[in-house]
C-alpha cells in the first residue's frame, strides 16, 4: 500500500515523535510503500502492516482515532 510521505511525518509528531519523524523525513521518499519500503520503515523502529491499519480508515478523518496506537508500532 502508497502513502505519501507526510502522511506518516503527520502520524508520528502527532504522537510526539518529532525526533523519528525527522529521521524518517530524511530517509523516506516521498511516496512510501509499504511492500518496497518496509526495510527502511522497520528500520525507524515502524511496523508496516500496523502502519497500514492506522493510516487506512483506523478512524473517522485519517489521524482521528488513533489514539495511543502508535506506541505499538516503535521498536525502540
Amino acid at each position: 500500500m502508497q502513502f505519501d510521505k507526510s502522511q506518516i511525518l503527520d502520524l508520528l509528531r502527532s504522537q510526539g515523535q518529532d525526533d523519528q519523524a525527522n529521521q524518517a523525513e530524511g530517509q523516506l521518499p516521498d511516496t512510501v510503500d509499504t511492500d518496497r519500503d518496509s526495510g527502511l520503515l522497520q528500520g525507524l523502529g515502524l511496523d508496516p502492516m500496523k502502519l497500514i491499519g492506522m493510516l487506512s480508515g483506523g478512524g473517522a478523518g485519517g489521524l482521528g482515532g488513533l489514539g495511543g496506537g502508535l506506541g505499538g508500532m516503535l521498536g525502540r
